[in-house]
């Protein structure tokens, strides 16, 4: 079954959801440019990893349980053939008790974006992020080192595209006279800086194409999210992951709600 929605289906922002489409959204982007760019260009799915406290993770974007997370400074291994190790008793009338305490609990986040590259000499001529929670939840780890990330694009000549598909947490900042909506696509070109290309959209429309910038005289490949979104909602049958008799998470703004309801109902899904 299709997604009802026209552009940006509100309920695959769950939180329980997300990591999924926002991994797969990658994919399609990759191969969907790799074609149209190359031989001149090749795009790649790069990673970045954040390490936060528990307490803090609202999300984690991907499980990557063979990833290698790091080496002991020192190991201590043995042998099934190795003899036992004698016990040794100090000589001392000392004791020591251990005191119970807890280390902080730490996670690993993993991040994917894409970067399209110079075929020729490899690099980055555009980056491309797919924003997730952690990116926008104002204050925490995940925004303060995405904000980083995105200055040092910002202050070269590597072109920026930000899609933001979420309607909850704090949008990177903007300067200008920004309108209200649900979503936006943010078209940052290296050679025309400071000024930036933003589109806005809400949940009632389909997601505008977007324009994929280059080398500063090459044809721009156009995007189409809406195509791509809704491949992958079939492929990856999200229909049977979806209960549409509920909202969404978040909750839509009021404006959109009784939209929604005739939508879900015509579609026989309310």
């Amino acid at each position: 079954m299709p997604t009802p929605f026209p552009g940006m289906n509100p309920y695959l922002e769950h939180p329980h959801l997300w990591p999924d489409v926002h991994l797969g959204l990658i994919s399609a982007i990759r191969d969907d440019l790799a074609s149209r760019v190359s031989p001149r260009y090749v795009v790649a799915v790069e990673e970045r990893t954040n390490v936060v406290a528990v307490a803090e993770r609202t999300y984690i974007s991907s499980a990557v349980p063979d990833t290698f997370l790091g080496r002991a400074d020192v190991a201590i291994t043995g042998s099934h053939d190795a003899a036992p190790i004698a016990h040794v008793v100090a000589d001392s009338a000392l004791t020591y008790s251990p005191v119970a305490v807890q280390v902080p609990a730490l996670d690993r986040i993993i991040e994917r974006y894409l970067e399209v590259r110079d075929a020729e000499r490899g690099y980055a001529v555009t980056v491309i992020e797919i924003l997730s929670p952690g990116n926008k939840r104002s204050g925490s780890r995940g925004y303060v080192e995405y904000l980083a990330k995105r200055e040092r694009s910002l202050v070269s000549i590597t072109s920026l595209v930000e899609i933001d598909l979420l309607r909850s947490g704090d949008p990177p900042p903007l300067r200008g006279d920004i309108p209200e909506s649900d979503y936006r696509i943010l078209v940052s070109r290296g050679w025309q800086r400071p000024h930036a290309d933003l589109y806005p959209f809400d949940v009632q429309h389909p997601i505008p194409e977007i324009p994929i910038p280059l080398q500063k005289m090459d044809e721009e490949p156009k995007l189409d999210l809406t195509r791509l979104l809704h491949d992958l909602y079939d492929r990856a049958v999200y229909n049977l992951r979806i209960d549409y008799t509920k909202p969404p998470t978040p909750p839509l703004a009021d404006e959109a709600v009784l939209w929604t309801d005739r939508l879900l109902t015509s579609a026989a899904l309310r």
